[in-house]
């Protein structure tokens, strides 16, 4: 098989791959994520149109521009704005569109008005123009989405002690390679004969995709399914970075007492040692609003939630570890401790000691 076969069998392979895993998104067997499964659904069957040319090539023998079809061209458009949509809904299952969002719509019709300029005869500037909103679109909702990412990140950790299947990293990954992709593609055409990288490019994309349908598929449901306590977290996240944190919610006394009775709890109780343990389980134990919890904990300590319990828990697999008789494993030590995987054991344990538990240990 010559390297042309080959770029023809992996074409199919990454457009049949891309539309089944649309419909199984789409689907959605697990019924988490619902919103944002749509939406990914979407912009995984958009992101499959841009091999159709090739494949119908394949089957018919004679060249097909279904992409030059003002309304394919349209849809094709719409591509990275769904992909943000489904970033929005990961981050915020709650999120509602208002009018103020028909902001959404200034470019695809900016770029409408382009089509049935160029469809009019007026090809030079309104050509020009569309390809500019193609690229500008494209980097646009690329960065929003990789910001919207991370601040998700830092949020998460106001009510999540395990963050390692919630912090959509994959979709961080994801948004870099094909960026770096992308860009490889538009200097190798500017210089060289676009023709010889294909090959190349396609081999990345179906990679990245089986990476997208294995992680998009295991993606938990990040925010509880219950709507009261989803929404308390979710205007908790949205206090973060706002004055209202400046402001004192409770006084310094009702401050103080809930510092005392926290320490209590941890010290007594070890709730840290639940690998499952939230802001909302932490604060029924104390009997106060996760709002209070959250104020507490980063005012009166100076911390998020995720760094406060996870510093008992660095603290307590230290002593396992130093326990020259105990017959755990580190990965036993990292579970008996309330991590939930080795990776997050070992990345937490050495930002919190500056060193990995083995060299702790030894």
């Amino acid at each position: 098989m010559n390297t042309s076969e080959l770029n023809s069998f992996i074409v199919i392979l990454i457009y049949g791959s891309l539309v089944f895993l649309s419909l199984l998104t789409l689907a959605n067997p697990l019924k988490v994520n619902k919103k944002a499964n749509f939406w990914f659904g979407l912009f995984l069957f958009l992101w499959s149109s841009f091999w159709l040319d090739e494949v119908l090539f394949l089957i018919t023998g004679s060249p097909v521009e279904v992409h030059s079809i003002l309304l394919v061209k349209f849809i094709q458009y719409l591509t990275p704005i769904f992909f943000y949509f489904s970033v929005l809904f990961f981050t915020n299952p709650s999120f509602t569109f208002k009018i103020t969002d028909v902001k959404f719509l200034l470019f695809p019709a900016a770029f409408l008005g382009c089509l049935w300029g160029v469809a009019l005869g007026y090809n030079n500037p309104f050509e020009y123009l569309s390809i500019s909103l193609i690229l500008f679109q494209a980097v646009f909702y690329t960065l929003l989405s990789y910001i919207t990412i991370r601040k998700h990140q830092k949020k998460i950790q106001q009510f999540s002690s395990n963050t390692e299947g919630i912090n959509l990293n994959w979709l961080e990954y994801i948004i870099l390679v094909l960026l770096i992709v992308n860009i490889i593609y538009v200097i190798y055409n500017l210089f060289y004969d676009p023709k010889a990288l294909n090959f190349f490019i396609n081999a990345v994309f179906l990679l990245v995709i089986y990476c997208v349908g294995y992680y998009s598929l295991k993606q938990k449901e990040i925010y509880p399914l219950e709507e009261k306590q989803r929404n308390e977290l979710i205007s908790i996240n949205e206090d973060v970075d706002s004055d209202e944190v400046k402001r004192k919610l409770i006084s310094d006394d009702e401050l103080t007492r809930i510092k005392t009775q926290l320490d209590e709890v941890m010290e007594l109780q070890k709730p840290y040692l639940d690998s499952e343990l939230n802001l909302i389980k932490l604060a029924e134990m104390l009997s106060v609003s996760t709002h209070h919890l959250s104020y507490v904990i980063n005012t009166g300590f100076g911390k998020n939630f995720f760094q406060y319990v996870n510093e008992f828990r660095v603290n307590y697999a230290k002593r396992l570890l130093k326990q020259t008789d105990s017959k755990l494993s580190i990965l036993g030590i990292a579970y008996e401790s309330g991590f939930n995987s080795k990776t997050s054991f070992n990345t937490t344990f050495k930002k919190v000691t500056g060193q990995t538990p083995s060299e702790f240990k030894k």
